[in-house]
């Protein structure tokens, strides 16, 4: 984990629910897990891009509600590794950053694409 001073502050942004401390985020976004499994702490750099990729804007509004805009704005700087295109583009607009200042844009294009 980059900043764990960062992460800290989700657990007092939070929402805390019976069954723990989670977001209410709908199920369909991570069909390919185990929902309530999920870790929503330890695993938040995965879950902010899964809902900046496929989540809508109430999904965009409960994420920032859950982590928090310094917190989200952290993971795209410095830990996120990738995000398509489309995603880089909107999360780039609705937080007001550079694309060249995400770190899954500047890996994007420190790779070769292949030539086909």
């Amino acid at each position: 984990m980059k900043n764990p001073d960062n992460i800290s502050n989700i657990q007092k942004e939070g929402k805390q629910t019976n069954v723990g401390l989670k977001p209410d985020l709908p199920k369909h976004l991570f069909w390919d897990q185990r929902y309530d499994e999920i870790d929503w702490v330890g695993d938040y750099r995965s879950i902010i891009a899964r809902v900046i990729e496929r989540g809508n804007e109430s999904d965009w509004q409960e994420m920032l509600s859950f982590y928090g805009h310094a917190n989200i704005v952290n993971a795209l700087l410095h830990e996120i590794k990738y995000l398509p295109d489309f995603a880089i583009e909107d999360a780039c607009n609705y937080f007001n950053l550079r694309k060249e200042d995400l770190l899954c844009y500047t890996r994007k294009q420190s790779r070769k694409e292949h030539w086909i």
